[in-house]
């Protein structure tokens, strides 16, 4: 049982948190587009961010900062333009975008975090950023998680937030977290972010190892569609705020803050997993047996991506042999005749031997999974405009706990672990085929 309890509040529902999101006109849509997160206190700051060799301005910008050890009392995102591949002027536009911030929050440039989303190739709309970052700073509430994870997303149908609350020392711990992903999602820290807030006192490099793990096994444990972005950041403040002792190295408390960031970024991350553009239903892919943990994310990752499993998936067809060889392609080392294969409660491999199943039920199984995580009818008419009566975190978190589940052993190890994906449908294409245009 999980030692922690879910709250309200996502990313201020820490103590000494404030956020905002408004329209400022980067988006062409009219729609929500900058964020800010800010901590009344400086906090420990810690991130990991995308691989690939083209990067945003952003993610340069923020590992310098993070690499010179800096504390950080802000978070600024704009939504619209990626600001990646853009040259100097690029790099400059992130530059300005951290000092109008800082006047108006009147603090240093260096205590403030970047991220950018939307079109790669795209400056900032500087102009539209400069008259609306007075109108930012000026909406920063208490209460402000929700108008912020509204205004990072770009093709997301739904915002991503969590907050948890556990108890250390006595005292109330608490860890919130908004993120945003829906295509380009295929992190190896897609297009994806993600926020974190917490008030426990931690130390630098313990909160930075503890980051990284937890990014592991929740964010590179995803993936929609194989593509890495240029833009991937996930940002993680800590500002001791609850009063707690400093947690400076591994323990007791120190493993139970860790478990509960894990569960806040692995919450995140299915709930991208689920809103991949065009998706129908959320993919767990569990594997167990295996040599190692790593050993046992690799495989569970193969098979969350293989486009033949996806497609299978979407339509309703449980072909267990493209489980089976996406596992064997994934290059990790197990016995064929030691490999089981269950769809939900379906054994359909035992032993490396194929068994007899109930085939409509399988089809049923994949068909009611969908149904059940389905968006409400009425939901789409609403979706491409600012209506706040549509309960969107609720539907949201209702679209995460229902996945369709992909179980694998492949020996007797004692490695386990797991991946998150979605179902590959005609709409990807349709999104994605015309993006620009």
């Amino acid at each position: 049982m999980a030692d922690w309890q879910e709250i309200t509040g996502g990313v201020t529902a820490p103590r000494g948190y404030q956020a905002s999101g408004i329209t400022a006109g980067l988006k062409p849509s009219g729609l929500p587009d900058l964020a800010l997160i800010w901590s009344d206190v400086e906090a420990i700051a810690a991130g990991v961010f995308t691989t690939s060799q083209v990067k945003a301005a952003c993610v340069d910008y923020c590992r310098q900062r993070l690499q010179a050890k800096h504390g950080a009392r802000a978070i600024l995102c704009n939504a619209g333009q990626a600001n990646a591949a853009t040259g100097d002027q690029g790099v400059q536009d992130a530059q300005e975008s951290a000092e109008l911030l800082a006047r108006e929050l009147h603090i240093s440039p260096g205590s403030i975090l970047l991220a950018s989303t939307g079109v790669i190739g795209q400056r900032i709309k500087m102009d539209a950023l400069r008259n609306g970052i007075p109108k930012l700073v000026a909406a920063l509430s208490e209460t402000g998680s929700d108008a912020a994870a509204g205004a990072i997303i770009t093709t997301d149908l739904v915002p991503k937030s969590i907050a948890l609350e556990t108890t250390i020392g006595d005292r109330p711990v608490r860890i919130g977290g908004i993120a945003k992903g829906s295509g380009m999602i295929h992190p190896n820290m897609a297009t994806m972010l993600a926020f974190v807030t917490c008030d426990a006192a931690v130390s630098t490099a313990l909160w930075q190892q503890m980051l990284a793990r937890a990014a592991n096994r929740s964010f590179n444990s995803i993936t929609v569609d194989g593509d890495t972005s240029t833009n991937d950041s996930l940002i993680a403040l800590a500002n001791g705020q609850s009063r707690t002792p400093a947690i400076t190295e591994m323990g007791a408390e120190a493993e139970k803050l860790e478990a509960m960031l894990t569960a806040v970024c692995q919450h995140l991350a299915k709930a991208i997993a689920r809103d991949g553009e065009g998706a129908t239903c959320l993919i767990e892919v569990q594997v167990t047996g295996a040599h190692d943990e790593l050993s046992a994310r690799q495989i569970a990752k193969t098979i969350a991506g293989s486009s033949l499993v996806k497609s299978a998936i979407f339509g309703r067809d449980p072909n267990w042999g493209r489980i089976a060889a996406a596992a064997g392609r994934a290059g990790v080392h197990f016995e064929q005749e030691n490999l089981q294969i269950k769809l939900g409660n379906f054994l359909m491999l035992e032993n490396g031997q194929p068994l007899s199943f109930d085939r409509a039920a399988a089809s049923a199984y994949l068909r009611q999974v969908a149904a059940e995580s389905s968006l409400p009818k009425d939901f789409m008419a609403t979706n491409n405009s600012n209506d706040l009566s549509v309960d969107r975190s609720t539907i949201a978190a209702q679209r995460v706990d229902n996945p369709v589940i992909i179980a694998v052993s492949v020996g007797n190890g004692y490695g386990s672990g797991k991946a998150w994906g979605c179902d590959l449908s005609y709409d990807y294409v349709k999104i994605n085929a015309e993006y620009t245009t």
